[in-house]
């Protein structure tokens, strides 16, 4: 049965980690990421850089992914790469190259929706993943997004509710940048978070109607306690960090938790599957693991490597898309905003 192998070259661009990945049908044959290091010093990913950063990573990226997976690029099926959401200019580098390498090999292009990508990430066959059944709700937690989606399908899904405002990682990252921790804050947060105390200091959670999320009001509570309290000791926060991170992150993940819930009571859904970067949070796939046993859910979390940007995850909606003969032509563009099932 050797003529059934389908091999996908699948390219992420779409913020500040240049990626690609080798897979054969459903199988990743190789993963690799080059993260940018250049954006630490400025506390935040900066476009311009990003791009430029892609430019010089995305050839030797997909060149190492090639030589993993030991495929020759004559070899490939098709090419899969992120069209958005994203950064614009991150996007144009992996879409124009993914374009030009389809064109020269006479092979199929195919699109790919980045946050479709997190929640179809569970489809990966590796050892120690399990997919979801249909239907199942899907939670993608990230740096840009936070949206509770109802899956019916692989290509049949309905945001039930997002943030108003800042994503859960950008509350992770702003939080940690107020306490005076390097970027990205985030995996910083978790870290302390271990070894403190999340009942030591008391946050507000924003009141929002239905299933929508709003951080914003919380990064402001956070800024306001962190001044009063540097005011009375200037050693605060370092005296604290640990318990400041906890009741942060606490808080964090009760909103998160409080969502999901509703979701679950509304749709009578079960099954609840998370993605995206925030997904690799200690917090997070703990009080999952509480769910399963505490209101009898099925939970879904993908492995690390799954869960932050990763051409993996492009990957296997190449190979789902391939099989359906969903291709794209050479017209197609990037798009900054590309809403899920569009």
């Amino acid at each position: 049965m050797a003529d059934t192998k389908k091999y996908i070259l699948a390219i992420e661009s779409s913020c500040d980690d240049t990626s690609a990945a080798v897979l054969c049908n459903a199988n990743v044959l190789s993963n690799v990421v080059a993260t940018q290091e250049i954006h630490k010093q400025y506390g935040g990913v900066v476009p311009e850089l990003a791009s430029r950063a892609h430019q010089q990573n995305i050839v030797p990226v997909v060149h190492q992914a090639l030589a993993k997976a030991n495929i020759d690029k004559k070899e490939l099926s098709a090419i899969a790469f992120t069209r958005g959401p994203g950064l614009m200019g991150s996007l144009l580098v992996g879409t124009s190259f993914a374009k030009s390498l389809a064109l020269g090999l006479d092979i199929p292009l195919i699109k790919v929706n980045h946050m479709e990508a997190h929640i179809l990430a569970h489809f990966i066959e590796d050892e120690g993943m399990t997919p979801p059944s249909f239907p199942f709700l899907a939670m993608t937690i990230s740096g840009g997004h936070t949206q509770i989606v109802k899956v019916t399908d692989h290509f049949s899904m309905e945001v039930l509710g997002e943030t108003l405002d800042d994503a859960v990682g950008e509350a992770f990252d702003k939080s940690a940048k107020l306490m005076g921790l390097p970027y990205p804050g985030g995996p910083l947060v978790d870290k302390y978070a271990q070894l403190g105390n999340p009942k030591a200091y008391d946050f507000p959670k924003p009141k929002v109607d239905g299933l929508n999320f709003s951080f914003s009001g919380l990064k402001t509570s956070i800024l306001y306690f962190l001044q009063r309290e540097t005011q009375k000791n200037p050693d605060f926060v370092s005296q604290n960090i640990n318990d400041i991170c906890a009741s942060v992150q606490y808080t964090i993940l009760e909103i998160l938790m409080e969502k999901l819930e509703m979701a679950v009571e509304q749709t009578g859904i079960k099954q609840v599957a998370i993605g995206g970067g925030v997904a690799a949070n200690s917090g997070i796939r703990a009080r999952l693991k509480e769910a399963e046993e505490s209101m009898g859910w099925k939970t879904y979390i993908p492995k690390f490597q799954y869960c932050t940007d990763n051409a993996g995850m492009i990957g296997i909606v190449g190979y789902l898309k391939f099989e359906k003969g969903e291709f794209t032509d050479q017209s197609v563009a990037a798009k900054a905003r590309y809403a899920i099932g569009t």
